[in-house]
């Protein structure tokens, strides 16, 4: 069992008749039963999510330092003022008080994050805390995953390609593997078997196991098959040099190959190719206008990878990556760019999700495990709303300065005016009251954000085949 989602564990462990199996664990092969122990108020994920909640409710370390500061400013003016003559300056000490009041320090901070929030779900972008919204400016570099997130993850198959004198009727052992498994390219073999004109019915699937990364096996008439992908063939030891030319050409076209072989035969390759987010390439583009480096990682083989990368833009990918070298490439990116963005979709990309500095869900077709890992969501799955979430935050940033400036400035000045008997109480009044209003109208220039732009038009690696 994955156990990842819940418990960061880069490998699965191991469950035996009578064990505990957490909520949102990924079974990594074969097939159990299970019983519910707990009703769903009770479980680890129902516990994990009103952690989420209330860290929603944490403070950004900009509204820490104003509340500490507060604690220490207020009681030292105050003691100030009781220090000056009672009578006769007693109205210069009320004076001094009204000025003094740190209401426009703590309302910068809490307007301006609040309205940072609300202009980010206004655009489609849920954040968990106001803590996100203000590190969003530091991000340098941001990893992205293929399948659902830069493509569709709706690949069709393009090419069938019969092995070692085969025929194409072996296409029916592949559907009916690809029948078992939830995987986008065992979705488009299953979706093209049922577009044939009048299919046959598939055969029974014994012993079925989902091989991580590789591909999925079962026997069918008492013998064993794979689906698998190109690291799985080499490690049965079959891979040959026909094999390898007929991969890398379909490779090199953008497209994802599987190959259908038995324990010592192959049998039939299987392309399918995915189609590019119409939003990508120009949230790459917008990345890069911004500073941030682009990486994708995908489980995928590597000239599919750097084949899609290219077309995008983006400026580095690595394939054949399960979900523990996803992760390890998030620790290399943050040891060399300090805060670091994930953006995933599926179950897989959780424990990069969490690692990352920030992870970015994709909201409509993402999983809810992935969605509850990130710390933002991504509504529409639309990329280019990664470009507006950095814009956003470093223009809560700058606002957040500008506010405590603007308080702290206007309260020196007459303090100043204060202490040399010039100040009145109306000043007072401006200087508390005044600077409050002005903080709070600045913050909420942020409401005004608007959105990315349409008229992006869609991208096709490949059509599927007739």
């Amino acid at each position: 069992m994955n156990q990842a989602p819940i418990t960061g564990e880069s490998m699965p462990v191991m469950k035996t008749v009578g064990g505990k199996v957490f909520a949102c664990t990924i079974n990594e092969t074969g097939s159990f039963d299970d019983r519910v122990t707990a009703v769903q108020t009770e479980s680890t994920l129902a516990r994990i999510i009103r952690a989420v909640e209330e860290a929603q409710g944490s403070r950004v370390p900009t509204q820490r330092f104003v509340d500490g500061f507060a604690k220490v400013y207020t009681p030292v003016v105050f003691l100030l003022a009781l220090g000056l003559p009672w009578m006769d300056w007693i109205y210069k000490a009320l004076v001094l008080l009204v000025i003094a009041c740190p209401c426009a320090l703590v309302v910068s901070t809490l307007v301006t994050v609040v309205s940072g929030l609300a202009a980010a779900a206004r655009l489609g972008i849920l954040i968990k805390g106001g803590v996100y919204l203000k590190e969003g400016r530091k991000l340098r570099s941001i990893a992205l995953d293929k399948t659902g997130t830069i493509t569709l993850g709706k690949p069709a198959v393009t090419d069938l390609v019969p092995l070692e004198g085969q025929s194409t009727d072996n296409l029916a052992l592949a559907a009916a593997l690809a029948a078992r498994s939830d995987h986008p390219v065992s979705t488009a073999i299953n979706a093209h078997w049922k577009a044939m004109p009048q299919p046959a019915s598939l055969a029974t699937v014994d012993a079925f196991e989902a091989v991580t990364g590789r591909g999925v096996k079962g026997h069918i008439g008492g013998q064993l098959f794979y689906l698998a992908n190109h690291r799985l063939i080499e490690e049965l030891g079959i891979c040959d040099g026909a094999l390898e030319a007929s991969l890398a050409t379909l490779e090199a076209a953008g497209k994802t190959a599987v190959v259908l072989c038995s324990e010592s035969a192959l049998l039939l390759i299987i392309a399918v190719a995915d189609t590019i987010r119409e939003t990508s390439r120009q949230a790459i583009a917008e990345l890069h206008q911004l500073g941030i480096r682009t990486l994708m990682l995908t489980g995928d083989n590597d000239l599919t990878a750097k084949a899609i990368a290219k077309s995008v833009g983006i400026d580095d990918a690595r394939g054949d990556m399960l979900p523990e070298h996803k992760l390890a490439a998030i620790n290399e990116e943050i040891s060399r760019y300090t805060t670091v963005g994930m953006v995933g979709d599926g179950i897989n990309d959780a424990p990069a999700l969490a690692k990352a500095s920030i992870g970015f869900a994709m909201g409509a077709a993402g999983t809810d495990t992935a969605i509850e890992t990130a710390d933002v969501a991504l509504m529409d799955d639309d990329l280019r709303k990664l470009p507006q979430f950095i814009r956003l935050s470093r223009k809560t940033g700058r606002i957040l300065k500008q506010n405590i400036g603007i308080a702290l400035g206007i309260k020196a000045v007459f303090l100043v005016l204060a202490f040399m008997g010039t100040a009145t109480l109306w000043m007072a009044v401006f200087a508390d009251m005044g600077a409050s209003l002005i903080v709070v109208f600045n913050g909420l220039r942020l409401l005004r954000t608007s959105g990315p732009k349409n008229g992006v038009a869609p991208t096709v690696l490949s059509q599927p085949a007739n």
